[in-house]
């Protein structure tokens, strides 16, 4: 993906290894959640700051992870967010996640999120100002294609 698209970075902290020595699967949500999603959403204009100024917020809906390959303690993070979809109340986008010094893919994040009026606790609509907002992120990120892995189906390939 290019430097074009959001990015934001982390550091791979000591309680997310495993037994293993790697990166616990668990903590690779945290991660894409916190850092990425967070990230983004405040990039947006749509994060903590406007949940507590307009007491809407977004949660998910659904998320796919793909392990691509192995991160240890210390290793320097580096996620990249590309808006692949939205409508009136979802969007729709992925999330790549590198070493940050040897550029290699460990892992993707594909996320469903709906926005909600906190109040209600329901769905509720965008404002016609953030679909601007989400429109002009969404042509940025078709300038570079679609990811590749964005809808791929769960299943044993045969």
């Amino acid at each position: 993906m290019s430097d074009t698209l959001f990015t934001s970075s982390a550091v791979v902290q000591p309680e997310w290894i495993d037994y293993n020595g790697h990166m616990n699967m668990g903590y690779y949500l945290v991660a894409f959640d916190q850092v990425a999603t967070d990230g983004f959403y405040d990039y947006l204009g749509i994060g903590l700051e406007h949940k507590q100024q307009a007491g809407k917020s977004t949660f998910s809906l659904a998320a796919n992870i793909d392990f691509v390959a192995e991160l240890m303690e210390g290793n320097p993070l580096r996620f990249t967010t590309q808006l692949v979809d939205y409508d009136h109340k979802r969007l729709h986008f992925y999330h790549c996640l590198y070493h940050a010094e040897e550029a290699y893919l460990a892992a993707t994040n594909e996320n469903l999120g709906m926005y909600i009026d906190m109040d209600t606790r329901r769905s509720t609509t965008f404002s016609e100002e953030q679909m601007v907002r989400f429109q002009a992120e969404l042509e940025r990120g078709q300038a570079l294609g679609m990811p590749e892995g964005v809808g791929r189906k769960l299943g044993i390939r045969r």
